[in-house]
């Protein structure tokens, strides 16, 4: 049994980047769909997809790289909440990675969404990850 499942996601993504793999399969859920969306849209996965018809569901992934130095559109993926120490910040203290090169995916009352977003929004939430 996995008691943190978000960390069993990043690990997952970080093995198969290290391992140069295309593609990389993910039990799913509603959480690891919605970070799953945000690192599509802010260009860190090349494309995703979701296969509903087992009982967990599967989350295909498929990874992106760079086509001249093969290097990972993701370099570094670290877990910050986590089961034993959740780490909620409020608009004002939310975090930036890298100077803004970065994103922190932050659990909202309005959803997932990045750190970006969150201070648009004016809403502070759960820091899940930081990814760069």
């Amino acid at each position: 049994m996995n008691t943190d499942p978000i960390s069993d996601y990043l690990t997952r993504l970080r093995n198969a980047i290290m391992a140069n793999h295309k593609i990389v399969e993910i039990p799913a859920s509603k959480t690891k769909k919605a970070i799953t969306q945000i690192l599509f849209e802010k260009g860190y996965i090349l494309n995703y997809k979701f296969e509903d018809d087992c009982h967990p569901g599967i989350i295909k992934i498929a990874l992106k790289y760079h086509p001249v130095t093969k290097q990972s559109a993701i370099n570094t993926l670290q877990r910050v909440s986590r089961p034993g120490l959740r780490k909620y910040v409020g608009v004002e203290e939310m975090p930036t990675v890298l100077n803004g090169l970065g994103i922190a995916i932050v659990s909202t009352s309005h959803g997932m969404m990045t750190d970006k977003e969150a201070k648009a929004n004016n809403v502070g939430g759960e820091v899940l990850c930081y990814i760069s």
